[in-house]
């Protein structure tokens, strides 16, 4: 029997509703928000109008990166989602399964780059388990999980987006999976594009982190009532993203897809690798639904404090999902939810270029 999706990465909406809807085990009262394609955090009532948020994603180990980039990815791909509730995260637990040629010195940079983050971002860390696995050759080396505790009607998920609501994107397309590609694959980035831009490429992984962009929009906007929801772009890229929060949200979409962001270094890597960058992994990127008013006033704000950001679009109550192209002409949105990414990636590896 073969894998069952013809595709690496994530799972999709469809495998999502075949194999996981309405498979969460038992049933609790307390839980206010629970397993949705599309939304990054699920939400536990723990009485006298406290609430626990939680998140989890994979942890990356990729040596020929580096440990401090490894850390680095892991822990803000984790933190990023937590923000999107409009609060920092508390509390960490990590499960290791690391390849069994992984070296003591190696595991102990490592681990001890996991801490600094953590330590800086003040994150505690109350326990996991560690461990190495024979065979295990793959970039992912286990899973983190991520806890706050927050007042309940103040905590955001990216189903709250409604009908009107201003899509306002910081940074843009493709930071991630480009710079992730450079890095990858130095030699064939300079010999192709050039030094310049090649540093250009690689100096885009250390903006990954969404915290300071939702922190501030979330210390100066009110929790549902202006600013709805967020969410950070991942697989699927800043169209993915779009499309996972308008289903959560039982929305449709209108984008500019002139007005999303696509920097020149960025473009030309994704050219290079033959990624579409709008639909490839775009951690540093955040997605925020926010009241029609307050689209301008926000944007002044993150001006204000050196954040690129901009309005791509809006959600509908109409369902119907549509891309505003160059020429003016409007089309309807398709994506098929697979990331080219992973392709791209993997082929670049089997093909040997360095």
């Amino acid at each position: 029997m073969g894998a069952f999706e013809n595709f690496s990465g994530k799972i999709s909406a469809q495998i999502f509703k075949q194999n996981l809807l309405n498979r969460y085990g038992a049933k609790r009262k307390e839980v206010i928000c629970g397993p949705k394609f599309g939304v990054d955090t699920a939400v536990i009532d723990l009485g006298n109008g406290s609430a626990l948020a939680i998140s989890s994603d994979p942890l990356t180990l990729i040596p020929s990166l580096g440990m401090k980039v490894s850390a680095w990815l892991s822990i803000h791909l984790l933190v990023n989602d937590m923000c999107t509730t409009g609060f920092a995260p508390q509390y960490a637990q990590f499960v290791l399964n690391l390849p069994s040629n992984l070296s003591r010195e190696q595991f102990d940079e490592y681990w001890q780059y996991i801490h600094d983050l953590c330590e800086t971002l003040d994150v505690s860390i109350t326990g996991g388990h560690t461990g190495q696995v024979p065979g295990q050759d793959s970039t992912i080396s286990g899973g983190g999980t991520m806890f706050l505790q927050a007042q309940k009607d103040k905590i955001l998920t990216s189903n709250l987006a409604q009908d009107g609501d201003s899509l306002i994107l910081t940074k843009g397309a493709a930071l991630s999976s480009t710079s992730l590609l450079a890095m990858a694959f130095p030699d064939y980035v300079r010999r192709n594009l050039g030094e310049t831009k090649f540093q250009k490429a690689i100096n885009n992984f250390w903006k990954l982190s969404v915290l300071p962009e939702a922190m501030l929009a979330s210390t100066n906007l009110n929790h549902k009532s202006e600013l709805r929801a967020m969410h950070d772009v991942t697989e699927g890229g800043v169209y993915g993203a779009i499309n996972e929060m308008a289903d959560a949200s039982g929305l449709g979409f209108v984008i500019n897809r002139t007005k999303i962001p696509v920097l020149n270094e960025i473009r030309e890597v994704a050219e290079l690798f033959k990624i579409d960058p709008l639909i490839s992994i775009g951690a540093g990127a955040l997605l925020l639904s926010v009241k029609k008013e307050l689209e301008k006033p926000l944007l002044q704000l993150y001006e204000q404090h050196n954040i690129e950001a901009c309005c791509i679009g809006n959600f509908t109550s109409s369902q119907t999902k549509e891309i505003i192209c160059q020429n003016g002409d409007v089309i309807p949105f398709e994506f098929d939810g697979k990331d080219p990414y992973w392709e791209a990636f993997y082929n670049a590896l089997k093909s040997g270029i360095s």
